[in-house]
């Protein structure tokens, strides 16, 4: 597994337009960030898989409200190496705008981040091998302080919303860190739009229109006359 990805720069390009104002509560920490990083009402929470994670069901709980996000006893660790791979299925359609991340400052923090939307049969060869629709250089440790108090304490990597307007599932994939045995993720927020699924109810009235079609009356009778209620 490979170590290398944390270039001098990548910490620059996650929050340098952030950083001047990095301290204003209204910017940063302020009643709207809960609203914009509301999209955790919208996964799919049981149906959330992660391969490597050192305790099943850890991964689940790295998802939650914005005003949550400082908790430090909720995380995912991995457990053979530093990868993760986490599958998150939302309930509807999500236009994606921007990745959380809240990481320890240290070598357990990760390097990279690549994202796939739509893929469901990911592991780690397939994602390793697939072209993802980003990736990311992630801020190191040395950097990652200032970072997430410039951010209300996390460190947000957005996306290029063109690829990310009709978004069904994400994948996540952490291929490696800055050292550590083993990855740890605090906090994964997600930032963007939802649109319901409405595919259900426009079936159901579909067939319901349809249906006195699907039984016209034989030719030649009367449908009223043909009833004879008591006979």
């Amino acid at each position: 597994m490979s170590h290398h990805h944390h270039g001098p720069g990548c910490s620059h390009e996650a929050h340098d337009h952030d950083h001047d104002h990095g301290h204003d509560g209204h910017d940063h920490d302020g009643p709207d960030r809960g609203t914009e990083y509301s999209l955790w009402r919208y996964i799919n929470i049981d149906q959330i898989r992660c391969l490597n994670e050192q305790v099943e069901g850890s991964a689940k709980k790295v998802f939650r409200p914005w005003e949550e996000r400082l908790d430090e006893d909720k995380y995912v660790e991995s457990d053979a190496d530093e990868q993760l791979l986490i599958h998150i299925p939302f309930t509807g359609q999500v236009k994606l705008k921007a990745i959380a991340l809240r990481c320890r400052p240290d070598e357990t923090a990760p390097s990279e981040l690549k994202v796939f939307i739509n893929n469901d049969q990911l592991d780690f060869d397939s994602a390793e091998s697939t072209e993802p629709t980003q990736s990311w250089e992630l801020v190191s440790p040395d950097d990652v302080v200032r970072a997430m108090d410039a951010q209300g304490g996390v460190v947000e990597y957005p996306t290029r919303v063109a690829k990310f307007g009709a978004v069904r599932s994400l994948t996540m994939f952490i291929p490696a860190n800055f050292g550590a045995d083993t990855s740890i993720v605090n906090y994964i927020g997600l930032r963007g739009d939802f649109t319901p699924l409405n595919k259900d109810p426009i079936i159901t009235m579909y067939e319901a229109a349809a249906n006195p079609a699907d039984h016209a009356p034989i030719v030649g009778t009367d449908p009223l006359s043909a009833q004879k209620p008591g006979l």
